[in-house]
């Protein structure tokens, strides 16, 4: 039975068991649980033993220690949802304390299989909504990397910081508008849309976009912003129309 097959009462008791769980593991240096957590076949099962992990952090500083050598203990595991899942415990701990976690993301980024990618892109925006400074400039590291599925991952792993703050991460996109790649291209456009329909971003976007070089770009990135302003019309500030003449009248 999966984890939301269960009444709401009885996956409260579970998350709870878990974290329980995992505490005697790491009171006890032993990993046989976490193990089993971090490897269940249920998506919600792995969340809810990342979520507890980041919980016993920052509740128990005496077991700081022990978290971080759990996890690199972990990560060596040929299992990828056990190495998706240290990914995502980190990233937990990386929304405080960024330092300590870095170097999980700097081995995740080329980990084989996609899921731990995933997981470092979700990671980077959740952290990057509450932690910016150090997330992004770690992020600004792999911006010109050889690899162009690594400057897609961090384009769109600094998305969500932009959709409340775009002047923090757009002088990093404005590094990729050169960028020859067409899904890294796609990307920055998408990402660019996905920053400029939220209260007061379109201003600072299309301001930001009249000092980019790539004028066929910023067309582009033009017309995914009005798109989006339909697409997610129900959240917009702005309505298609209004959102088009915003750029028709203030983007020369």
């Amino acid at each position: 039975m999966g984890f939301y097959d269960l009444p709401k009462q009885e996956r409260e008791e579970l998350v709870s068991r878990i974290k329980e769980d995992i505490h005697k593991d790491l009171s006890n240096s032993k990993t046989q649980k976490i193990n089993q957590y971090f490897s269940d076949e249920d998506t919600y099962i792995r969340k809810a033993a990342y979520l507890s992990i980041g919980r016993l952090y920052f509740e128990n500083k005496e077991l700081q220690a022990v978290v971080i050598e759990c996890l690199e203990n972990l990560f060596d595991s040929e299992n990828f949802k056990i190495r998706q899942t240290v990914i995502n415990s980190a990233g937990e701990i990386g929304k405080q304390d960024f330092e300590m976690v870095q170097r999980f993301f700097d081995k995740g980024l080329f980990d084989h299989h996609h899921s731990p990618r995933n997981a470092v892109i979700g990671s980077i925006k959740k952290m990057g909504e509450v932690n910016p400074k150090p997330v992004l400039e770690w992020a600004r590291k792999f911006l010109h990397h050889e690899d162009k599925e690594i400057r897609r991952e961090i384009c769109h792993g600094i998305e969500l910081r932009g959709r409340t703050h775009p002047e923090d991460i757009l002088p990093l996109l404005q590094e990729l508008q050169h960028d020859k790649t067409t899904r890294v291209r796609k990307t920055l456009v998408h990402v660019l849309g996905q920053i400029a329909y939220k209260k007061g971003c379109i201003e600072t976007v299309v301001a930001n976009l009249k000092t980019w070089e790539n004028k066929e770009l910023v067309a582009d990135a033009l017309e995914e912003i009005i798109d989006v302003h339909h697409r997610y019309r129900n959240f917009s500030v702005l309505t298609q129309e209004e959102a088009r003449s915003y750029i028709e009248e203030n983007y020369e």
